[in-house]
């Protein structure tokens, strides 16, 4: 692979890439406010300007500029190198690459941020981007200087409605025009531009139009600056008191690679942000999704019920012995869950077989929803893959309440989750004892004799096979609510109680046995790009 050098570390690239990004690939980041790696590059910040030295035998591209001699008080000319932006400019073989270490750059550097810093509020404590603001980073980095201006800076509006879900400060922004390049590249909804010049420019919404669709939040996301806000986020933490976890989206089978943030000292979630991974969603997450991190904590079960009343875990699995004792095994069903990890669906699966020497399995899963060729896809489950790459002929919830209404069925053993009709599917299922695990109000929950709370998927470690067939691991975040623990825990206590001593205590006991039955569980992956890409955008 061909390599050029920046600031003396050798940059591996490929043909036609940019030099900031080979650097930032490289672990090198390139100080920039409008260059995204998911974006077109329009070099309308100056930020990543770096001096391109000449090869052997050419002439170096120079600037005639006027300049104050110190000694004398007198201007004079003088040549400079002509720096060149590094998100416009292709690498290229053996060429040397200064950034830090040419005076020329650190100059100009220190130049654009003080620039951008003359009409910019000094709202930091108020501010939702503090705490992961390029404008303070690269101030650190590259500024550190008295603010020179002394005349009154332009006043811009603030606390702009651009649609239901982003706010606007004009003051902030420095026009980097990262968002009005996502909503017509990657979005397809170019809504947003950019009017007057200058000191005066800001960001506008067309005419007769509003920033709304499945995409908005990114606009807010791609932000350097904290000139976009969601409304959902707006004025709710602190980004240094926040935590973040390695997540998967729940809200559809593309499995959208998160970053979980959660404050640990409430034991809350407060926003979920993409995590980069060019395989599931490159850069990106639809609103729907981002917002599904309010599942976490939202509509949550999170204490034992027998008959619709609380009651304790030893109480509620004695009950549980009771309804299943001396059953035949024939009238017992098993129901697994799209939207419950690999592992939960596994142990349910184990005990059917071992156990009860049963097939008799079904599964639930949230109705088809709304499709596009971005990242949106119709199955609306984060594990429907799973479940049929363990049990392929898993019967839909339909089939269940037919077998119940046949008598076939008059035990039921479940997963928690969504099913297609809400209401309607709790009154299909009455006629049958049901033992339920959830972590969310359902039909099954209430349709069921016994529930016992489990954690959610940001409270227990799991793996999601996403539509692509592709195992991704997601982290734990938060510890779990009330006497909620995780599905697989809550089904080895009903094994033990039915009598049965499971031969997992651990989760990575199910891990391994969970190589030899989905061989491609041992890649389960949570790659992203370079930290250094990840901390540029």
């Amino acid at each position: 692979m061909p390599t050029f050098t920046y600031d003396g570390h050798e940059i591996p690239f490929e043909q036609g890439e940019s030099i900031i990004a080979a650097a930032a690939r490289a672990g090198h980041e390139i100080p920039h406010y409008c260059w995204h790696p998911g974006l077109s590059a329009p070099a309308n910040c100056r930020m990543c300007l770096v001096e391109i030295l000449p090869k052997a035998g050419t002439r170096a591209v120079m600037l005639d500029i006027v300049e104050l001699d110190q000694s004398t008080g007198k201007y004079c000319n003088i040549q400079k190198p002509k720096l060149q932006p590094a998100c416009q400019m292709s690498a290229a073989e053996g060429i040397e690459v200064k950034g830090d270490s040419s005076e020329h750059v650190v100059e100009a550097r220190k130049g654009v941020q003080e620039f951008l810093l003359l009409n910019h509020p000094v709202d930091c404590p108020i501010c939702d981007q503090s705490g992961e603001c390029k404008l303070q980073d690269y101030w650190l980095d590259h500024g550190q200087f008295q603010k020179r201006m002394r005349d009154e800076p332009v006043h811009k509006p603030k606390a702009v409605s651009f649609g239901p879900t982003i706010v606007y400060d004009a003051e902030r922004c420095v026009m980097c025009t990262r968002c009005i390049r996502f909503m017509d590249e990657v979005a397809k909804d170019p809504v947003l531009e950019m009017r007057e010049r200058g000191n005066l420019n800001e960001v506008m919404v067309a005419p007769g139009k509003q920033l709304e669709g499945h995409y908005t939040f990114m606009t807010e996301h791609v932000c350097p600056v904290g000139a976009l806000t969601t409304k959902d986020f707006r004025f709710k933490a602190r980004v240094w008191f926040l935590r973040s976890a390695k997540s998967v989206c729940q809200g559809c089978a593309t499995g959208c690679n998160t970053h979980l943030d959660f404050d640990p000292r409430f034991n809350r979630a407060y926003r979920y942000r993409p995590r980069d991974n060019m395989a599931v969603n490159k850069y990106w997450m639809c609103d729907d999704g981002m917002l599904t991190y309010k599942r976490a904590q939202d509509g949550r079960i999170i204490e034992p019920r027998v008959e619709g009343g609380v009651t304790t875990l030893p109480k509620a699995l004695a009950t549980v012995a009771a309804l299943l004792s001396g059953v035949p095994k024939e009238s017992v069903a098993f129901v697994l869950s799209a939207q419950h990890s690999l592992e939960d669906n596994w142990v349910l699966r184990q005990i059917a077989m071992i156990q009860f020497g049963s097939n008799s399995f079904y599964f639930t899963a949230a109705p088809d929803g709304y499709a596009d060729n971005i990242l949106l896809h119709k199955d609306k489950n984060s594990n429907t893959r799973g479940v049929r790459d363990l049990v392929s002929d898993a019967k839909p919830l339909g089939s269940l309440q037919a077998d119940i209404r046949a008598g076939r069925v008059k035990h039921v053993i479940a997963l928690g989750g969504d099913t297609p009709n809400g209401a309607k599917d709790a009154a299909e299922l009455q006629g049958a004892k049901i033992i339920v695990v959830a972590a969310h109000e359902s039909a099954l929950t209430q349709a069921a004799s016994v529930v016992l709370p489990a954690t959610s998927w940001a409270e227990q470690s799991g793996i999601y096979v996403n539509a692509k067939g592709m195992q991704q691991k997601a982290e734990k975040a938060l510890e779990p609510q009330g006497e909620s623990k995780p599905a697989w825990q809550h089904l080895a206590d009903v094994a033990r109680a039915l009598g049965f001593e499971p031969s997992w205590s651990k989760l990575k006991h199910i891990r391994v046995s969970l190589e030899a039955d989905t061989p491609s569980t041992a890649n389960a992956t949570d790659v992203a790009m370079p930290a250094a890409i990840a901390r540029g955008v």
